[in-house]
C-alpha cells in the first residue's frame, strides 16, 4: 500500500511574494501551522510584515522572517532565494502571491501601466521560479502560483491585468512541464474572496456575487486551505490551476 504524505510541512521552508496583508497572509498563517518555516517577501508593507513575523515567531520562535524587495527589481529573484537559503538552509515550496491590480481602459494604457502590471503578475513569478528551481529540484518541492478566474474571462477595463494573468496560467503549465518530475507546479485562480482596495461599490459587489453558483463571497482563508491542499495533501498534482470561486466561472 502507497503510504499517505505527512500530516505537516514541519521544517519545509516556503517562501511567498506579498505575504504581509490580505490573501498572502491568510497563506503564511495557515502553512505556519502547519509546521512550515516561512519567508515573508513585501515591498511596502513593512510594519505589517513585521507585525505578522512576531506575531507567529512568539508561537514557535525563528519560524518566520521578513525579506523586502521591488519585484521588478531584476536582482530581487537572486536575493529572495538567497535570503530564504540563509534563514533556513533549504527552500520547498514557492508561492508567486504579489500582484498589482488596477484598470487600463484601452485608450489610457500606458507603458507604466504595462511594465508594472505584466511585471508583477508574469514577469516576477517567472524570474523567481527559474531562480527558485535548482533548489526546489533538490527538496522535490513546489510552485503555487496565484492566478486569477479573469485569466480565463477577462475582466472588463482590465486588459492588461487579465492577459498578465492568462500568462500566468500559461507559465504555470509550461513550468510543470519543463520542471518535472522534481517539482510540481499549480496555480490557484481566485474568485470573489477579497474585494479590491477602494475598487467596487456595494451594488457591483452584489452583482458580482449573485453570478457564483454559491451565491456568496469567500475568505482569504478559502485560497489559503487550497495552498495547504496543494503542499500537503496532493504529490500527484501538477500543471492544474485550481478554481476556488464559488462556481463563478462555470
Amino acid at each position: 500500500m502507497t503510504s499517505i504524505p505527512s500530516s505537516d510541512l514541519r521544517d519545509q521552508c516556503v517562501l511567498i511574494t506579498g505575504g504581509a496583508r490580505r490573501v498572502g497572509a491568510a497563506i503564511v498563517r495557515c502553512l505556519h501551522g502547519a509546521g512550515a518555516r516561512v519567508v515573508v517577501h513585501y515591498r511596502s508593507s513593512r510594519t505589517a510584515a513585521v507585525a505578522l513575523a512576531a506575531e507567529l515567531n512568539e508561537s514557535r520562535p525563528n519560524s518566520v522572517t521578513t525579506v523586502a524587495a521591488d519585484l521588478l527589481d531584476a536582482a530581487a529573484p537572486d536575493a529572495l532565494v538567497g535570503a530564504s537559503l540563509r534563514a533556513y538552509g533549504r527552500l520547498d515550496i514557492l508561492i508567486n502571491n504579489a500582484s498589482s491590480f488596477h484598470p487600463t481602459p484601452v485608450g489610457k494604457i500606458t507603458l507604466a501601466d504595462w511594465d508594472d502590471l505584466v511585471g508583477s503578475n508574469l514577469k516576477a513569478p517567472l524570474f523567481l521560479s527559474q531562480a527558485a528551481a535548482p533548489h526546489l529540484r533538490m527538496t522535490r518541492g513546489l510552485i503555487i502560483n496565484l492566478v486569477d478566474i479573469h485569466g480565463l474571462r477577462p475582466l472588463k477595463a482590465h486588459p492588461v491585468y487579465s492577459a498578465a494573468k492568462a500568462g500566468l496560467a500559461m507559465l504555470t503549465r509550461s513550468l510543470a512541464r519543463e520542471l518535472g518530475p522534481d517539482v510540481r507546479v499549480n496555480g490557484i485562480a481566485p474568485g470573489p474572496v477579497l474585494w479590491p482596495e477602494g475598487e467596487l461599490n456595494e451594488s457591483l459587489k452584489q452583482e458580482i456575487v449573485a453570478k457564483t453558483a454559491l451565491k456568496r463571497y469567500g475568505t482569504p482563508e478559502d485560497i489559503a486551505r487550497t495552498a495547504l491542499f496543494l503542499a500537503r495533501d496532493a504529490p500527484f498534482i501538477t500543471g492544474q490551476i485550481i478554481a476556488v470561486d464559488g462556481g463563478r466561472s462555470i
